[in-house]
This record gives structure tokens, C-alpha cells and sequence, in this order.
């Protein structure tokens, strides 16, 4: 295959960043909206900011292909807004007559573009990358209908791909309607459940404390936050951090290690994120940073609790008890304190009966999703090398 540089057929402006004093909250006239990276993954939290439109201002259409230039997000190609973009962004203009954008847009996801990147961006004290460090890159020499029979195929695969985690999510909606039809909205309890504080229920604690010399790079994973957040999204753990078999056997002697059923509960940061522990899992967690329910009364179900944490009605009780609070944390005493309607025992095992059948559909759909993701995968090494 014939190849060219990039950067012969693509141009690529990094973006302007005006005071942050001069930004407002209100649309105004001669403003428009300031772009950053989390007004893309973030958008759903973002509340958008506008700049006034100078000489100097960087300009992009929805249709535009970014690419963040520092730090955590180095490499993600980031479309769909129209605005302003900042200086930790930088725009591909390519050649149309000769590169097609969409094309050019999963070249940039490739993994040939973002290997580069991480390879660039590790030289730097911070990683990050400038227009000149992109100039010795190649591109496929193609035609415009070749680039173009190229996108047809990405996008029908990626369509099924999305469609498909449509469906998850649309799985996940029905397990939380049917808490509901079953058990009632959590905020106003209307199906007159009794109600009971967490610590009545379980046993409302964290782990035993792990210092930094008692950490190594081998051995038993210690699941940080972070890592804890990856298991309930993703099912997987990459841990960087272990402690050793020995201190481990000791806890689990002590009776400290989370045993099946057991639920581990983000508390900073992203709170209330619940994971219930499995007959496979072997690890130890971080603490102050994720809380342990163990112990369960006769009246309650992990499963039941674990969906009650998902519930908007029950989960204002823990934006409540973060009133005034600059740092998103949920102690144990707090933890304690929340108030658990408790439906009968026989209710809340004919739901964990439905989520078990529900969890069989999802388990499929998901072996969809990473059939055709490695698809995806394998045609963007033969496209992209």
C-alpha cells in the first residue's frame, strides 16, 4: 500500500484560551460557546461557558475532528460540537479533496495515530503533543471512493455496535421499572414498607488500613476507587497496585476480607456506586475511599440494596447528607444514618429471580458487543496498519 504524510493533506490548529474572567455563563451577543475536553466527555455534568468571538478565536462546526492534546485524555478524538475550542485542543483540517473527513476521522482512532501519540506523549514531563511532532506521520495513499467505501463499512459496524449497547441499556431500564412496580419509589415509600436505618440491617464499616509500605507490585490486587469503579462499568480490574498472599491470609483469618454477597460502596468522589462481591473475586480495597456492607439481617437481600443505591428516590438522601460539603464523600457514619424501606423477604428474592433471568439476556447481548467490537478492531489494523 502506497502511503503519504499526514500533515501534507492535513492541517492541524491548536486552539486560544481567553482569560477565564472574561468567560460567562450567559449567551450573549459577538459570543459563542467555549469548547474543553469535558464538554465532550463530560457533557452531561458540564453547565456551558461562552467567550467573545476576537481575531484570535479558534473556530470549529459540529462536523469538525478534534483531538485533545494533554494529559489523561491525550489522543481522544473528540466531534458533535460547534464553538470556540481551548488550547488543550487541537483541529485536523483536512484536504477535502483529497481526504475525506470521516475517513480521516478513524484513521486519528487508529491504532497506528494513537500508538504514535502515546509514544509522543511519554517523552514529555506532561503528556502532550504539538503540530510538528506530527510531521513524519503517514496516512494510506487511497482514493476519495476507496476512503469513502472504507467509512461505510466502519460506520455499519459501529452502528451495530451502538444499537446493541442500546439494548443493555435498555435492560438495565427494565430491571430499575420493575423495582419499582415491585417494591414503590423509594422517596415517598407509597407502598408503606417499614423503614430501618442501613446499620439496623448490616454491619456498616471499611477495611483494615493498608500503608503504602505494605503495598507491592505482586500478589493479592488492592483495588483502589478507581478500580472499583472499573468492575461494576467494565466487569474488569487492570490493578497496578497488590498486597502480598501473606498479609492477605492474615486478613482473611482476621475475618477483614469481603466474603460473597458482601457489597462494596464507592464513597468519594462518585458515591453510592455499589459492587456485590462474587465466589471468584480475591482482592483487598482501599480505605476511607470504599465502604463494606457485611452481615445482612434476615430481612434484607444484597441484590435488593444494591438496586436501591440506583434509585434517584433513595440516592437523594446521599445528595442530602453532602449539603454544604466541598469534597463528594459519603463517611460510614452517614452511610449508617440512610433510611431503607425493607419490603418482605419473599418479594425481594422473587426480584433477584427476575434480575437473574434479565442478567442472562444481558450476558448475551454482551458477547454480541465484544464479538463485533473485535470486528471493529480488526478492521481498523487492515485499514490503518
Amino acid at each position: 500500500m502506497e502511503y503519504i504524510k499526514l500533515c501534507d493533506i492535513c492541517d492541524f490548529q491548536g486552539g486560544s484560551q481567553p482569560p477565564k474572567n472574561e468567560w460567562s455563563f450567559d449567551l450573549k451577543a459577538g459570543y459563542i460557546r467555549m469548547l474543553q475536553i469535558r464538554d465532550f466527555t463530560q457533557s452531561e455534568k458540564v453547565t456551558p461557558e461562552y467567550i467573545k468571538v476576537t481575531k484570535t478565536t479558534k473556530i470549529c462546526e459540529a462536523d469538525d475532528i478534534l483531538i485533545a492534546r494533554y494529559g489523561a485524555s491525550l489522543g481522544k478524538i473528540l466531534t458533535g460540537l460547534a464553538g470556540a475550542y481551548n488550547v488543550a485542543i487541537m483541529r485536523a483540517i483536512p484536504n477535502e479533496n483529497v481526504l475525506e473527513k470521516r475517513y480521516l476521522y478513524y484513521y486519528l482512532k487508529s491504532p497506528v495515530f494513537q500508538g504514535f501519540l502515546l509514544n509522543v506523549g511519554s517523552r514529555a514531563a506532561q503528556a502532550g503533543f504539538n503540530k510538528n511532532d506530527l510531521q513524519d506521520l503517514l496516512i494510506p495513499n487511497i482514493s476519495k471512493r476507496k476512503q469513502l467505501e472504507i467509512v461505510r463499512i466502519l460506520e455499519r459496524v459501529e452502528f451495530v455496535i451502538e444499537v446493541r449497547r442500546q439494548e443493555l441499556e435498555k435492560l438495565d431500564d427494565f430491571i430499575k421499572a420493575r423495582f419499582i412496580e415491585m417494591f414503590g419509589e423509594p422517596e415517598n415509600n407509597n407502598k408503606a414498607w417499614p423503614v430501618k436505618s442501613l446499620d439496623k440491617l448490616c454491619t456498616v464499616g471499611s477495611s483494615k488500613r493498608v500503608y503504602q509500605s505494605e503495598q507491592s507490585s505482586e500478589g493479592v490486587p488492592f483495588w483502589r476507587i478507581s478500580d472499583l469503579v472499573s468492575k461494576i462499568d467494565t466487569g474488569t480490574v487492570d490493578s497496578e497496585l497488590f498486597i502480598s498472599e501473606i498479609k492477605y491470609t492474615e486478613l482473611k483469618r482476621a475475618g477483614l476480607v469481603p466474603v460473597t454477597g458482601d457489597i462494596l460502596v464507592t464513597s468519594r468522589g462518585t458515591l453510592g456506586r455499589c459492587y456485590i462481591v462474587h465466589d471468584e473475586d480475591c482482592f483487598y480495597f482501599q480505605d476511607g475511599m470504599i465502604s463494606w456492607l457485611t452481615n445482612y439481617s434476615e430481612e434484607i437481600t444484597p441484590l435488593y440494596l444494591q438496586y436501591l443505591f440506583t434509585m434517584s428516590g433513595f440516592r437523594k438522601q446521599i445528595d442530602n447528607a453532602q449539603a454544604g460539603s466541598t469534597v463528594a464523600y459519603l463517611s460510614i457514619a452517614m452511610l449508617k444514618k440512610l433510611q431503607v424501606m425493607v419490603p418482605n423477604k419473599a418479594l425481594q428474592e422473587q426480584f433477584a429471580a427476575f434480575v437473574e433471568q434479565v442478567d442472562k439476556s444481558k450476558v448475551a447481548v454482551q458477547k454480541a458487543i465484544d464479538e463485533t467490537q473485535l470486528l471493529f478492531d480488526s478492521l481498523m489494523q487492515k485499514y490503518f496498519g
